[in-house]
């Protein structure tokens, strides 16, 4: 569900698909073939969210922003199960695992996984290619090649799986 919020409209691009059961509020900018998933909630009340094309947010998830801190996520992206992020910025290629919490400021840089349920402070800067584990997390090592490859294999079944959720039947 799209929600106005103000004069803020969500901007959905075509190829998007938002779950029946998810929520987009306010100033978000949704890229092409976004998948945002089951129990979903984009919330842009105060601060701009942006999520970039390939892009999917997986069942459960928690986006929101602060004042000063929009929430810019980039291309090929996989936000895991009941990740929250908030205000942080993303980048390309990245895979943030179930259940990790990516705070203010934050900045994850492209081609880096997040470990599940790992907790990334306010302002934190993970160089690409990083694998970063634990509360707080650290950077344990530097991805190889074809862990970056599966990142972005990652996003692409996401992208092929939206379509026959889009044709599913809601009862």
């Amino acid at each position: 569900m799209k929600i106005r919020l103000g004069e803020f409209e969500p901007q959905v691009d075509e190829t998007a698909w938002l779950a029946p059961n998810a929520t987009v509020i306010g100033r978000v900018r949704l890229g092409a073939e976004v998948g945002i998933w089951y129990s979903t909630v984009v919330r842009a009340d105060v601060e701009d969210i942006s999520i970039g094309a390939r892009t999917n947010i997986q069942d459960g998830c928690a986006l929101h922003a602060d004042p000063g801190f929009p929430l810019v996520i980039g291309a090929g992206v996989s936000v895991g199960h009941n990740a929250i992020l908030h205000g942080c910025t993303v980048e390309d290629d990245v895979l943030v695992g179930m259940g990790a919490t990516v705070l203010n400021g934050a900045v994850i840089g492209t081609g880096s996984l997040i470990a599940a349920n790992a907790l990334i402070p306010e302002g934190a800067r993970i160089p690409p290619g990083s694998l970063v584990a634990g509360v707080p997390g650290k950077v344990r090592r530097e991805l190889g090649p074809a862990e970056i490859d599966r990142i972005r294999l990652n996003a692409a079944v996401y992208v092929h799986n939206i379509g026959a959720h889009r044709d599913a039947e809601v009862m």
